[in-house]
């Protein structure tokens, strides 16, 4: 009798594998760990999964994509930019996971950022909707966005902010946000 496969195996292995990252990031990320986590064996977890970096690829990609889901649903740039920081506030493991390890994966042929960051694309295009001409048109307010976004995303993360300034910092994140994009529409 052929062997019935599993269609849940490889959404488990992947939930597995983050369960480990939070744990122990990558010294607690191996094939075999994985498998044990996800309830099957080894070779299960191969005939998916090449190696252990293909596992990370598969991970940064479902990470990439529930943060473009986020930002798609926002109305305005800042929204969107707001709504990215309180993700990876939210997902603080899979945050430091995704800009540990998002280089590794494969760039498009012609290295377009909006291709490989699927969010700043849609950061552009919000902007543009804003302040009129192509996505194309903004990708340095784009890129400043982001930094900004990232920044105040890391410093809340690694609690290199003093507790009793979180909620400043936000504060003058949101006015940053709000002024970069009213001046870059005058």
């Amino acid at each position: 009798m052929p062997r019935q496969l599993d269609p849940d195996l490889e959404e488990r292995i992947l939930n597995s594998a983050l369960k480990l990252w939070r744990k122990g990031a990558e010294k607690t990320l191996t094939m075999r760990a994985v498998a044990k986590a996800a309830g099957t064996n080894t070779p299960a977890v191969y005939r998916r999964f090449k190696d252990r970096r293909e596992i990370l690829h598969a991970l940064l990609r479902r990470l990439q994509k529930d943060v473009a889901d986020v930002v798609r649903t926002c109305q305005s740039p800042e929204e969107a930019c707001e709504r990215y920081v309180e993700f990876a506030l939210s997902h603080p493991h899979e945050y430091e996971l995704f800009y540990e390890h998002a280089y590794q994966l494969p760039r498009p042929v012609h290295g377009a950022i909006r291709e490989h960051r699927p969010t700043m694309a849609l950061v552009e295009a919000k902007l543009a909707e804003r302040l009129g001409g192509s996505p194309h048109d903004h990708t340095r307010l784009g890129l400043a966005l982001w930094a900004i976004s990232h920044g105040t995303a890391m410093l809340l993360i690694s609690k290199s902010i003093p507790e009793e300034h979180a909620d400043e910092l936000r504060s003058v994140f949101s006015s940053a946000l709000k002024a970069m994009v009213r001046n870059a529409s005058v």
